[in-house]
């Protein structure tokens, strides 16, 4: 219960909470700093101080000359589990498996792609065991949104050698995205490896993701790996750590 006497942290916790009730629908705007300030019975500095805890957790924005909003999209489930199967990244026709996933939550995939051959950061040739200083690699550089709302950075990246004259090369890679393309040509993934860190976005990356300072992003370092052990592509996943939750199942040897 809100009383004069409440912190700023307990008016954050009372607004989120009425978030997850539907009080203040996903994307709705929310009631000025001077009406919370009234319906909550605390002063206008108070407020001020919840919405910032708010905004730095991905739960409401600002939109400039307008007012505070609620964040269009809730949380969005990464299922490492089941998100690599070919069913999963080929139903429905879909190009892949966050086009797969956003459809599980009613949502369509916005994609602005660039597909070409180029020169691959260091780290990733070294897994590849291609040149660095080439373009030995087709490099695949997408801005994803859903609802309009920016939600990833993806970057794959695949040897010339595997790729050069193959939809991969191609803008439509067609249906299960390059993942079902590799398969195709003989280099099936069936072992994934996931490095994760968590950072502040890069000013470009913060511009595309519409993200403030207080917020930080997840980078995902991907790799995919043949029966006989070849990486065959590397993607990294730029992602803002309030908008994804990861999950990761994998067996334990009981011994």
């Amino acid at each position: 219960m809100i009383t004069s006497g409440s912190g700023y942290r307990d008016v954050a916790d009372t607004i989120r909470q009425a978030i997850h009730e539907g009080v203040y629908p996903r994307g709705s705007l929310l009631p000025n700093e001077d009406q919370l300030a009234e319906e909550l019975h605390v002063n206008r500095a108070t407020v001020n101080k919840a919405l910032r805890i708010l905004k730095g957790e991905g739960l409401v924005y600002v939109h400039m000359g307008v007012g505070t909003y609620v964040h269009k999209l809730p949380p969005l489930l990464r299922d490492a589990a089941v998100r690599h199967s070919r069913a999963h990244r080929e139903r429905g026709g879909v190009r892949g498996s966050l086009a797969s996933e956003l459809a599980q939550f009613g949502y369509e995939l916005n994609s602005a792609n660039t597909v070409g051959p180029g020169h691959p950061p260091p780290d990733v040739a070294d897994v590849l065991g291609v040149d660095a200083d080439t373009d030995s690699v087709i490099i695949r550089a997408r801005r994803m949104k859903a609802e309009d709302v920016p939600i990833q950075i993806a970057i794959s990246y695949i040897p010339r050698s595997i790729a050069d004259g193959t939809p991969i090369a191609e803008l439509d890679p067609g249906v299960g995205g390059i993942s079902s393309r590799l398969a195709e040509l003989g280099y099936t993934q069936v072992e994934l490896e996931e490095n994760i860190s968590i950072r502040p976005p890069t000013p470009d990356e913060a511009r595309f993701l519409r993200m403030i300072p207080d917020q930080w992003v997840y980078e995902i370092f991907h790799i995919g790996w043949t029966a006989s052990d070849q990486a065959v592509k590397v993607t990294t996943y730029v992602m803002p750590t309030y908008q994804w939750n990861l999950r990761y199942r994998y067996p334990v040897d009981p011994s």
